[in-house]
């Protein structure tokens, strides 16, 4: 994921996620799942631009989006609260009680979904 800080964006998904840093050099840093074999790796980018949601025509588009999966609508709820909580916003625009969007701190959209 492009960012202009991988150090920050990668702290707050550890703290979201609750994994772990596994790798890191000057403007690359992953972070890893101990349960199963899934990573996300941020990649420090000095323009970089936020994507708009929802998407906007000529605006700058998402280049990623990440689904996260609840047990249930309930469990959905406390995702978003947790998220929040570890500085993620809630987007403006809603689709669907079906999965929640979200925006992470550098401005890439996520969701919790119950799919």
């Amino acid at each position: 994921m492009d960012c202009k800080s991988p150090k920050s964006l990668s702290d707050f998904y550890i703290r979201m996620l609750g994994w772990e840093k596994t790798y890191e050099d000057d403007g690359f840093i992953v972070i890893s799942s101990s349960l199963c074999d899934v990573r996300i790796g941020f990649q420090k980018n000095s323009d970089y631009v936020p994507p708009v949601w929802p998407e906007i025509q000529n605006a700058q588009q998402q280049q990623v989006h990440l689904d996260f999966r609840a047990r249930d609508k309930e469990h959905m709820k406390c995702m978003v609260e947790h998220a929040i909580e570890c500085g993620a916003i809630k987007a403006k625009e809603q689709y669907s009680d079906l999965w929640t969007v979200m925006i992470d701190p550098a401005g890439h959209p996520f969701c919790f979904d119950t799919l």
